[in-house]
């Protein structure tokens, strides 16, 4: 999970266990991928009530490993998403602070989290996205996604208790393959930990 050193390691190795045995009987009708997703968010926040909050799209290990194996982009809400990613081959992108998004966001009065997905669409944008923080982003991504198939899929877990829920189960009841948190837990390690977590995979 992200280790380098034999230290690292093997204080992964003891992390898995302990998460396995706290959470192993709440995640066994999964598909193997999906438990590795499921064991990563638990590993990385700490918190077993995850097991139970992750939705997983019956679709989405099959498309989100089909773009990662074909290089696609993987497009982020906030930078801090962005930089948690790593060892992916291909281009992980965020348009938060572009010149294009102030101006969009300006003019428009929309979030700047709303503004950036339509930015990286003007930019050709074709992959993954993982939402983290901002509802109004992933309420974007839902709005524009019936006439623009570039997203392959999406991790929806925004955090926080205006529209992060609503949001989520917003993009559920699309045909986009997803994963989401149920309610308003979620945020940067959650979905950092799905992306390195699909990521790991296709290098396994």
């Amino acid at each position: 999970m992200g280790a380098s050193t034999k230290e690292g390691h093997e204080i992964a190795a003891k992390s898995r266990k302990i998460v396995r045995s706290l959470i192993g009987d709440k995640i066994k009708h999964l598909e193997p991928g999906e438990m590795e997703i499921v064991e990563r968010i638990v590993h990385s926040t700490a918190d077993p009530e995850y097991a139970e909050l992750t939705h997983i799209s019956a679709d989405f290990v099959k498309e989100s490993s089909k773009a990662i194996r074909g290089g696609m982009d993987i497009l982020t809400d906030i930078n801090m998403v962005k930089v948690g990613i790593n060892r992916y081959e291909g281009e992980v992108k965020c348009y938060i602070n572009h010149p294009l998004t102030y101006e969009i966001s300006k003019e428009r009065e929309i979030t700047r989290a709303a503004a950036a997905i339509e930015v990286a669409l003007n930019e050709g944008f074709e992959g993954i996205v993982a939402i983290g923080n901002s509802p109004t982003a992933l309420l974007k991504v839902i709005e524009l996604a019936d006439n623009i198939p570039s997203f392959k899929s999406v991790i929806g877990v925004p955090v926080g208790f205006v529209g992060a829920a609503e949001s989520k189960n917003a993009l559920q009841n699309t045909s986009i393959p997803n994963l989401v948190t149920e309610g308003p837990k979620g945020g940067t390690p959650v979905a950092v930990a799905v992306v390195n977590a699909l990521i790991n995979l296709q290098k396994e």
